[in-house]
């Protein structure tokens, strides 16, 4: 069920230890809740392209480590980026944090079948220097069969490898297929590519998890480079609402992507201030007015669209 939004006007002139509180209690007031229950804040840190320029691995830790203080506590990572150096950087980070972490890797296709994927949970395990993982996606999906894969996942579990698992940059037809394998139900989540300018996935496949109790976890919802990224930051509407709530575009298209409870958002963020603008966006509760002019401006979609992959 969502969240009717309602205004809420950002602090002004309060200290910085006061807005690092109402910042926290903002992201630990709106959360998801996973099918098992765990809740879980809006916002939390996405992390491609980390970890492969060693010119930037002090500033990407400390980006991380600061989005831990301010509550954004999810952080997710994959076997895939940058070859594991994404993986290393995370481990690197979260030292003497874990457990004020919820950790996310994610599986390559290849290595999601009984005879490898052990292996690649073990590999990435080390690299993030932990014992377990607390949400473990598959990719995306490949040749490897459904049933083998969730087997592989389910074995996971039960040695205390992984505490849930999911999969990411799957469609309606593969989350219908997947509900209907043997432990298919035990699927905590779906991390697809969702933000104003891509909302394909609110025509159905959205509405096919909110049926079945499981939220979505956006990634890229900052619209990660490109001409799109540009048009969110100077659309005239979204541009008036920001100015409403003295707040940058961006953080109105974050606020957009949260506003409901079941979009766990991931955005990437290096330097400092866009770490804070990402975790101030749990602060902005956009109105029906405020979504209905977005409406008009990026629609809702009329019919089924091919699921968009970065």
């Amino acid at each position: 069920m969502n969240v009717e939004p309602k205004v809420t006007t950002l602090p002004s002139n309060r200290s910085n230890e006061n807005l690092v509180t109402n910042i926290k209690n903002s992201l630990e007031s709106r959360v998801v809740t996973l099918p098992d229950g765990t809740c879980l804040p809006r916002i939390g840190q996405g992390t491609w392209y980390m970890g492969e320029n060693p010119q930037m691995r002090e500033k990407e830790i400390k980006a991380l480590q600061l989005g831990i203080e301010l509550g954004m506590k999810v952080i997710d990572t994959a076997e895939m980026y940058g070859d594991g150096d994404s993986e290393r950087l995370v481990g690197e980070a979260i030292k003497g944090r874990r457990d004020d972490v919820f950790l996310v890797s994610k599986v390559y296709p290849h290595h999601a079948g009984l005879d490898k994927i052990a292996k690649a949970c073990e590999d990435s395990l080390k690299r993030l220097g932990t014992d377990h993982l607390d949400l473990y996606l598959l990719h995306w999906r490949g040749r490897v069969p459904l049933a083998e894969t969730i087997e592989g996942m389910e074995k996971l579990r039960k040695e205390g490898k992984i505490a849930r698992w999911g999969v990411s940059n799957f469609d309606t037809d593969d989350m219908k297929e997947l509900w209907n394998t043997t432990n298919g139900k035990d699927c905590m989540t779906n991390q697809v590519l969702y933000h104003l300018g891509s909302r394909g996935i609110d025509y159905d496949l959205f509405p096919w998890q909110r049926e079945h109790h499981m939220p979505i976890m956006a990634y890229s919802p900052l619209a990660q480079g490109g001409s799109l990224r540009q048009q969110l930051l100077t659309d005239p509407t979204i541009k008036e609402i920001a100015e409403k709530y003295a707040v940058q575009p961006l953080q109105i298209v974050l606020a957009w992507t949260i506003r409901s409870n079941d979009c766990l958002a991931i955005p990437k963020a290096v330097q400092e201030e866009h770490v804070r603008a990402n975790a101030k966006a749990a602060m902005i509760e956009l109105t029906k007015e405020d979504l209905n002019r977005l409406d008009e401006v990026f629609p809702y979609p009329t019919r089924k669209m091919p699921l968009d992959i970065i």
